[in-house]
């Protein structure tokens, strides 16, 4: 797993609750480092070999966790005055690399489908889905190289 290089980004290790009938995955609580508030939680599911992103987000922090399957999630940090300005960082997530990603605003996230089928990734945002609050770029806007990274 690559060194965190990207200011105010956190990556939490999140311990799994084994039950020989059916595990628990914890997420996230409000005592957490990262949490900030709670604006609403939903999934995404991404496709084996899918690539999703860029995005931006102006006001939401996000909090990433991949309980199926297996994402790898690349940052960018284009901030102004950012002491990371330039950077990129990846980490892939699974329930055998189970952390959350705290994302704060201003990133650019993108993120590639890495399970056999599907994976499912869920987003425990501090502000509620406005879509005025996030900017899009397309793949090739940002260079990054997904095959030799």
């Amino acid at each position: 797993m690559d060194k965190i290089k990207i200011e105010n980004v956190i990556l939490t290790p999140l311990k799994i609750i084994y039950n020989i009938k059916g595990n628990v995955l914890p997420g996230l609580k409000k005592s957490d480092i990262g949490f900030s508030d709670f604006g609403e939680a939903y999934f995404s599911t991404i496709k084996n070999g899918e690539i999703k992103g860029w995005n931006k987000h102006k006001k939401m922090t996000l909090n990433l966790i991949v309980p199926f399957g297996e994402v790898t999630f690349v940052l960018f940090d284009n901030r102004e005055k950012s002491n990371s300005k330039g950077k990129f960082f990846k980490v892939v997530l699974s329930p055998s690399n189970y952390f959350r990603l705290t994302v704060p605003p201003g990133l650019w996230m993108s993120f590639k489908g890495s399970s056999s089928d599907f994976s499912l990734i869920l987003n425990l945002a501090n502000i509620e889905h406005d879509p005025d609050e996030i900017d899009r770029l397309n793949l090739n806007e940002i260079s990054f190289d997904w095959e030799s990274n």
